[in-house]
């Protein structure tokens, strides 16, 4: 070979002034909502993990480095090419894209131009230089959203990725407010290493990829796992045995899509095994829990002994019982998240939280010798648990992201693991009462639960869920098909939140004063519907009373404002009287009509998510 380089390399070093070609043959951009979520969790929490409001700038030069992997990267007629790594980088360049964005021009702003496009010569190009992107990273860095039902998949992939990344960072709320994005931009840029590989030519380029992908040189922490179990398997019959299983459970993780496999041993060990978590202050050390996310392969063979992994045989059950049982369920978990399946709805609730967290919490109570049935019921107890939970958090504007919810997450998996099915839903009711917060607020009174729940940047995406439980649990309760799942589909068709009121304050004078405070009322919860994008294009614009007419054609939620809902809907009838819910038709929708409605909302929410179904789904009470 040539000359061969490989540096640790900040990504600024990486991105600054930087023009990286990608082969025609390599070039779609496919990461997906999971592989970012994960991208920004991880950074998230390792930035979080080190920075305290009120340090200086200069601190973050003390804050801890993370690694953000390889790039391979080939020299061909003076521009360098990426040969891996173009999936990672693209996302990084999205995130980056955003934070410039989202600084604006304030006076303390990180200058992330540099690491987003260049400029030669008059032209701008940005730092993956592709042709067909050219044109839609322009308009996003513009802050437009263009149509790209006609672009490539790239592009297409690009647009998706970008919402979601805006979407995670205003899930951050607190956590990387305004006062921290500066102290984020620098920590990212400087203290965030990926390893450069860089070679003289595409021959050489190839061989280091394949070689680090293809050749089983054990690179990943799963080939390692892998490695280190079979080995301490000294009969030949059974690591054979052991080695079949093992292959076979991870090519049917692998279907589920990228990192499925490695995801599904974090969440086992993690769920199973860990015992401690790093101490919520400034420069705690990595426990168990954050050990398993990051070297869980070293951390097993540390942890042999605890783990009842003494002889050979230990070694061949810990792999074709427990793997093989543990893997499956997280399979089984995995397909009810991505859609509805009949006795584990609760999990897809859980998951439309995009609350990735749920998973080793899942598995905890889990054990190898639970009958089917049995397995059934704890994952219910559990997701009904965690969806009551988020729930309540989504309403007092509480995180969710893995940096806010990891501790409690650790102290509820520990306490709840292998617990029968008696123990544990009063242990999930038990700490349910400690989170301090529930409909009506939380338990110090800086926020007031429903009655001041409205739409914003960072509750948009919790309200649509919300929305979507509460229209499906009216219908289903009512005798109607319907499940959460059909107001939140994505694509043609597609679910949108309605506002009652048109946005024109002007129609409202009498009322608001000014287009402030009609604006702050029009946002209530209670003034809000789920209703299909092409009745919102159609009828959004209309006054109450016209727009009211055509709500009788829409689902029942929206029908409730109007008389005939309640003419010939026995089953809406029934299910109204026996829960006590105060609906009414509204032939007007007023102040004094919003503060109803929003009561009304509350009342429902209370029936959806009820803690006492916890017991009932759990068959512990009538």
């Amino acid at each position: 070979m040539k000359t061969i380089d490989g540096k640790a390399r900040t990504v600024s070093e990486v991105l600054k002034g930087k023009r990286y070609g990608i082969d025609f043959y390599q070039r779609e951009y496919r990461w997906q909502r999971k592989q970012a979520k994960e991208l920004i969790d991880d950074l998230s929490a390792q930035f979080l993990q080190s920075h305290r409001p009120g340090n200086s700038r200069g601190a973050v030069a003390q804050y801890g480095n993370y690694f953000l992997g390889s790039i391979i990267l080939s020299e061909r007629d003076n521009q360098l090419f990426i040969v891996d790594g173009q999936q990672r980088l693209t996302t990084l360049t999205l995130l980056l894209l955003l934070l410039h964005r989202r600084q604006g021009q304030r006076p303390d702003r990180v200058h992330l131009e540099d690491l987003i496009y260049s400029e030669r010569f008059g032209e701008r190009a940005f730092n993956i230089a592709v042709d067909d992107r050219r044109a839609i990273m322009t308009a996003l860095f513009s802050g437009e959203v263009p149509d790209t039902s006609e672009a490539s998949e790239s592009v297409q992939t690009i647009v998706a990725r970008i919402q979601d990344l805006d979407d995670m960072l205003q899930e951050l709320g607190n956590e990387l407010d305004d006062a921290a994005l500066p102290y984020f931009c620098d920590w990212l840029t400087e203290k965030v290493y990926l390893i450069e590989i860089r070679a003289a030519s595409d021959e050489d380029a190839y061989t280091i990829f394949e070689t680090m992908n293809d050749r089983g040189l054990s690179l990943t922490p799963l080939d390692m796992l892998k490695g280190y179990l079979l080995a301490n398997i000294s009969d030949v019959g059974q690591r054979n045995e052991a080695a079949r299983l093992w292959r076979e459970r991870i090519e049917a993780l692998r279907k589920l899509g990228k990192d499925e496999d490695t995801d599904a041993v974090k969440a086992w060990l993690r769920g199973r095994y860990a015992n401690s978590v790093r101490e919520r202050k400034s420069g705690a050390e990595n426990r168990d829990f954050e050990r398993i996310g990051t070297e869980f392969h070293r951390w097993t063979g540390e942890h042999a002994e605890a783990l009842g992994l003494r002889q050979s045989e230990d070694y061949f059950r810990f792999v074709c019982q427990d793997f093989v049982f543990y893997t499956r369920q997280y399979e089984r978990i995995r397909e009810a998240s991505l859609r509805t399946e009949e006795g584990l709805e609760p999990i897809y609730h859980v998951a439309a939280f995009n609350f990735t967290l749920q998973y080793p919490l899942l598995l905890a109570p889990l054990e190898v010798t639970d009958p089917p049935e049995m397995v059934t019921r704890k994952l219910r107890a559990v997701a009904i648990f965690l969806d009551i939970l988020l729930a309540r958090r989504a309403v007092n504007y509480l995180s969710m992201t893995f940096a806010a919810m990891s501790y409690a997450v650790f102290l509820i998996l520990r306490d709840i693991r292998g617990k029968a099915l008696g123990e544990l839903v009063p242990l999930l009711m038990a700490r349910l009462d400690e989170q301090g917060c529930d409909f009506d607020g939380t338990s110090d009174k800086r926020r007031n639960g429903f009655a001041g729940f409205a739409l914003n940047q960072w509750s948009m995406r919790y309200i649509k869920v919300l929305l979507a439980r509460m229209t499906a649990h009216l219908e289903a309760a009512s005798g109607i098909h319907s499940q959460t799942s059909d107001y939140l589909v994505e694509g043609r068709g597609r679910f949108e939140i309605e506002h009652i009121w048109a946005n024109h304050p002007e129609r409202h004078t009498d009322e608001f004063p000014s287009p402030a405070e009609f604006a702050e009322w029009r946002n209530r919860f209670g003034g809000l519907l789920l209703l299909p994008k092409t009745f919102n294009a159609a009828f959004g614009d209309l006054p109450y009373a016209e727009k009211r007419l055509h709500y009788v054609t829409q689902n029942l939620l929206a029908r409730s404002l109007h008389e005939q809902c309640y003419e010939r809907h026995p089953g809406f009838l029934e299910y109204k009287r026996n829960a006590g819910l105060p609906f009414e038709p509204l032939p007007e929708f007023r102040k004094a009509q919003m503060e109803a409605r929003q009561l009304l909302y509350r009342k429902l929410a209370d029936q959806v998510w009820d803690p006492l179904q916890l017991e009932r789904e759990a068959g512990l009470a009538t």
